[in-house]
């Protein structure tokens, strides 16, 4: 396990564990996040874990054009009230992000400490958020990391309505000139809107 200081360095993502860690420690600052989205890592831990680093391998990503979009999201998208926005309210969506509850995970890897880091980041042009109102009341969205390299690296996304959070994926998707979406690790939900799994070598390509 490879520990890091306050260099601003990543071991070789290929040093890897077979779960996908690669380091622990650091920090949160807008350089070292920068170096390693662009390095193809992330950080994800528990409020009471230090900064723990991952580069999993195979990685789980969707290609744009294999957006799958069913006949009853179709029917919403055209026939919704939802309005949907790009970076309006990145504070809020951050926030909402890190209060919804979800299975099997207890409290929220989105502490106090990563959402300022992003913050940062979003006042930096690189963290964006993705917005869905209904009734001029905020009801769902995401955020993530663009690399402006044609990679949107994202990193959560919440719903307070139904399809609230779909909407938001799928618009921003469809309206938008992303090459890949980094979506890191497999979920059944992801899978269904036509994520994949590739190699980490294959997904490294991409962020040339």
């Amino acid at each position: 396990m490879h520990f890091l200081n306050k260099d601003i360095i990543f071991p070789d993502v290929g040093l890897a564990s077979k779960e996908g860690v690669l380091a622990i420690g650091g920090d949160l600052s807008p350089e070292r996040l920068v170096l390693a989205y662009k390095s193809g890592i992330f950080p994800w831990f528990d409020n009471e874990e230090p900064i723990i680093w991952w580069s999993p391998d195979p990685r789980f990503v969707l290609f744009p054009k294999e957006l799958k979009v069913s006949k009853s999201m179709k029917q919403v998208l055209r026939n919704s009230d939802f309005e949907i926005t790009v970076n309006k309210d990145f504070e809020t969506v951050i926030d909402h992000c890190s209060k919804i509850k979800r299975n099997g995970q207890q409290g929220t890897w989105i502490t106090q400490n990563m959402k300022n880091a992003y913050l940062k980041l979003h006042k930096l042009g690189f963290a964006k958020s993705v917005e869905v109102w209904l009734d001029h009341k905020l009801v769902g969205g995401l955020y993530g990391i663009d690399l402006n390299n044609g990679v949107f690296c994202g990193e959560s996304i919440f719903t307070l309505v139904s399809n609230a959070s779909k909407v938001a994926f799928i618009s921003f998707i469809q309206n938008s000139n992303y090459k890949l979406i980094d979506c890191q690790v497999y979920t059944n939900h992801l899978e269904s809107l036509g994520a994949r799994e590739i190699s980490r070598n294959e997904f490294l390509k991409y962020l040339v």
